[in-house]
């Protein structure tokens, strides 16, 4: 993990949008305009009013998340440093560095997050203990 990552090398970004009036597209595609190689997607839905998700933090995945509908907030946490950002626009991602403790809150009804990661699951990567997190970090 990497023990300097702050929270303000979090960062929204925007995507391509290709407009059409048929509706509209966006793609993300390896080795143009993400960071790292995706690996694994996934996706949260159905989440229940008032639900938390998240509550971790990762030692070496890098992740795109993207509100691919409705909307919701991620707090970011660095040990030091906090930060709340709403992801509510399709064609816009959070891009998560390793070494952030993440929480994800305040769903919309329909809200569908479209997590792109740089590695398949690995159960060893997670960091799923805010007091041992806080540890690493010092």
């Amino acid at each position: 993990m990497d023990n300097q990552s702050s929270v303000f090398d979090c960062f929204v970004v925007e995507l391509p949008q290709v407009h059409n009036i048929a509706g509209n597209i966006t793609a993300i595609e390896n080795g143009m305009n993400i960071p790292f190689t995706v690996k694994r997607i996934y996706y949260l839905y159905d989440v229940p009013g008032g639900q938390e998700r998240g509550a971790h933090a990762h030692k070496i995945l890098h992740q795109y998340i993207v509100a691919a509908s409705g909307s919701f907030d991620i707090t970011l946490d660095d040990g030091l440093n906090r930060k709340t950002v709403t992801l509510n626009h399709p064609n816009k991602a959070l891009y998560l560095v390793p070494g952030i403790w993440r929480e994800l809150s305040n769903f919309s009804s329909g809200a569908i997050c479209l997590v792109l990661a740089s590695e398949k699951y690995d159960e060893l990567d997670y960091i799923r203990e805010y007091d041992k997190f806080l540890r690493l970090k010092s």
